[in-house]
């Protein structure tokens, strides 16, 4: 008992870092892109990151997977969420705000709801769990909208954010199916090289080299998304994932707007409405149904 109490715990406190960094990383890619090409960008983040894995792993002897195929599904895994989710965030927020981006990105648990129905055996939505999708998603509309006016939104990038939502999405499904004899350690560090990789050869093929230009700013977005983003944000991401099912660790950027726009309000006095308040309660109430009806699913 004791044991699967500090398990839970250790999940908890993961979903809680990665509720509070993910959604601090949309303001750091923000200040990043002012002054850095996307991709290039993105790439440093998590070719640096996932060396430190990987490194860390080799100094540490942890066990590294032990087949060409585990190898290439875990890197699999990270093109799906780096390159294509995280790739496309990164791109967006060139012009498209990083309030806005969090939001759209907010839909992420409702794509995972969807595949992990679909394609993970024995997952299946409860209407209890539907509610809290449709609920969660309703406060992302009004806190998108809170004025009603839509004209200010950038229709191209809101494709291009639903577009990393859903392939961020198919790579959080998609891990839940890779089995690996690797340390967690060792298996976080292939797919963050992978997806850092895989951006570096965007970046270059785009030809976005000659643009390239180190400020003040961009190596503070960078070191900041390298420690907080990346090691600690998206290894506690993998690590939730093996402990809870997709649908429910998903959740969490639900939780990224709120965290967003606070920030925002905080630090670059953005202002909040009551109406963006109510919001965000609803998103927060639809994270409980879904978690709790997961609960309820998993226990059965």
């Amino acid at each position: 008992m004791g044991k699967i109490l500090s398990e839970n715990g250790k999940a908890l406190f993961a979903y809680v870092l990665v509720c509070f960094f993910w959604g601090s990383t949309y303001l750091a890619i923000k200040i990043g892109v002012q002054d850095m090409p996307p991709m290039f960008f993105a790439s440093v983040r998590f070719i640096v990151a996932g060396g430190l894995m990987l490194l860390f792993s080799k100094v540490r002897r942890l066990t590294f997977p032990s087949s060409f195929k585990e190898v290439a599904l875990l890197s699999t895994v990270g093109l799906f969420m780096l390159l294509g989710g995280n790739g496309l965030v990164v791109f967006a927020e060139q012009w498209v705000d990083s309030g806005v981006a969090s939001l759209m990105i907010a839909t992420v648990p409702i794509f995972v709801a969807i595949l992990e129905h679909f394609f993970i055996k024995g997952t299946k939505l409860t209407l209890k769990g539907v509610f809290g999708l449709l609920l969660g998603f309703l406060g992302v509309y009004f806190l998108l909208h809170p004025s009603g006016e839509s004209s200010s939104i950038n229709l191209e990038g809101v494709a291009v954010l639903l577009t990393a939502s859903f392939l961020w999405s198919s790579g959080t499904v998609l891990s839940k199916k890779v089995r690996s004899n690797g340390s967690i350690v060792a298996s976080i560090g292939i797919q963050m090289f992978a997806g850092g990789i895989g951006l570096m050869i965007t970046s270059l093929i785009s030809g976005e080299l000659p643009r390239v230009r180190f400020t003040a700013n961009s190596l503070y977005a960078i070191l900041y998304l390298i420690v907080f983003g990346s090691l600690i944000g998206y290894s506690s991401y993998i690590y939730l994932l093996q402990k809870w099912p997709a649908t429910r660790a998903g959740t969490y950027a639900y939780v990224n707007p709120v965290v967003a726009v606070t920030l925002g309000a905080l630090l670059l006095g953005e202002r909040v409405t009551v109406l963006m308040l109510i919001s965000m309660v609803a998103i927060l109430v639809g994270v409980i149904i879904v978690q709790r009806s997961k609960i309820r699913v998993d226990q059965k």
